[in-house]
């Protein structure tokens, strides 16, 4: 039996929340696009965006949403909603930035998207039935703030979750990779470098050994295994043997499987460096593992009606198929309930995501633009899964199925999140 108001089940209605939502993101347009611009001009480091939370939050209460925060044991996290609807739609915030280039990856633009469709649903919630839930979730870049999020149960009952991201391209279901990130630290012996040099043991040169070892495997690797680090520390001074080295890597890989296959391979490498140096060494693991983009094939769709009718055209669904984004821990989110991150176009000549051009013009009228299409597209999208009754009966079964597991943390350490 359906659970769709009975106030929007048909088109007009449909048409009227559309309507709606498109004015409400018009009339913050300011509002949006200052808090889009604000962001970016003070870029912040995973776990340390506190004043770009701040940002969000203060918007967000002063148009009478509740704001909780810290949640999850994170400083920088934060939940704020309205309605009280038993559909309970989750918009995701993103707002971390990037070491030296800042906001090479758009997260301001993510941030004010998600912050306008919240907005936009919450005026009309009531008559959806929804609960509209802002979810700031800090980290994306390095961290896993999203994967933290769910294991503390803050996705428990949410029925949807969206985002979109700024990108070179127009794709409403990306493919991403599932990446761990991965420290090796060496240890070895100092000594003079030129006097008594028998007597080091070079951390340095484990760390060249493994490097070696790494180069050599990649011929090897299966298809969409990727391998990419850089030296964190690699020694004081030329005539000090190195007795400390460290070096951070990128493991990425189609899925979870794959890419423990990888994780395996590489840690014999960083080994390798151990055993033919006579250096002992220890690999941490700094980032929760992020798995693959497993998107919701309907949610999808009607977001591709949404950002068409706006006037945008994205990509084919052939031409999809082969655009891997990178990887992000919203991919996480999309193993365990139904969730989209669509990729939105802005204006960057030929840059890409990570680059200091990027970063420049997602601070452009097109990143604007960007923002309130995206906020306008995510609104249409929770609009069309409130009213189509056999989509809202799926995503409210799909949570009562997840509540009754012992807990959401049981759920993810399943497989659900890796």
């Amino acid at each position: 039996m359906s659970t769709t108001p009975n106030s929007y089940r048909d088109d007009n209605r449909s048409a009227a929340a559309h309507a709606h939502c498109r004015a409400s993101v018009q009339r913050h347009e300011s509002e949006l696009v200052a808090l889009s611009r604000g962001i970016h001009a003070e870029p912040e480091l995973a776990f340390a965006e506190h004043r770009s939370a701040a940002k969000v939050a203060d918007l967000l209460g002063r148009h009478g949403f509740a704001v909780r925060t810290p949640v999850a044991e994170l400083d920088t996290a934060l939940v704020a909603e309205s309605g009280s609807g038993e559909l309970v739609v989750g918009i995701c915030a993103e707002y971390d930035a990037l070491p030296e280039v800042g906001h090479a990856c758009g997260h301001n633009v993510i941030a004010a998207a998600s912050v306008g469709a919240a907005l936009a649903l919450a005026e009309i919630a009531d008559d959806l039935g929804i609960t509209v839930r802002l979810l700031g979730t800090p980290a994306e870049e390095t961290g896993g703030g999203k994967v933290l999020m769910l294991r503390h149960g803050v996705f428990d009952d949410v029925a949807l979750a969206m985002m979109v991201h700024p990108g070179p391209e127009e794709i409403c279901r990306p493919a991403s990779l599932a990446i761990t990130d991965l420290e090796v630290r060496y240890t070895g012996r100092a000594a003079h470098a030129a006097s008594a040099p028998q007597l080091g043991r070079n951390a340095a040169d484990a760390l060249t050994v493994a490097q070696v070892s790494i180069a050599l495997l990649r011929q090897h690797l299966e298809p969409r295994q990727m391998v990419h680090g850089i030296v964190t520390a690699g020694g004081a001074a030329p005539n000090i043997v190195p007795a400390h080295t460290a070096a951070v890597y990128n493991l990425r890989a189609a899925e979870a499987r794959s890419l423990q296959r990888l994780e395996n391979r590489i840690r014999a490498c960083f080994e390798a460096g151990a055993t033919a140096t006579g250096c002992e060494h220890e690999v941490v693991q700094i980032s929760p593992v992020y798995a693959e983009l497993n998107t919701d094939g309907w949610l999808s769709e009607a977001y591709r009606r949404a950002i068409t009718e706006l006037g945008r055209e994205p990509l084919d669904r052939g031409e999809e198929q082969g655009r891997v984004i990178g990887s992000t821990d919203m991919g996480n989110v999309t193993q365990v309930l139904p969730a989209i991150h669509p990729m939105i176009a802005v204006d960057c000549g030929d840059a890409v995501n990570h680059q200091a051009e990027f970063a420049a013009a997602c601070a452009n009228p097109a990143a604007d633009r960007a923002v309130l299409d995206g906020a306008v597209a995510m609104a249409w999208t929770a609009v069309a899964a409130a009213l189509d009754g056999a989509q809202r009966d799926r995503l409210l079964a799909a949570v009562r199925d997840r509540s009754g597991r012992s807990s959401s943390e049981e759920f993810c350490a399943s497989g659900g999140v890796a």
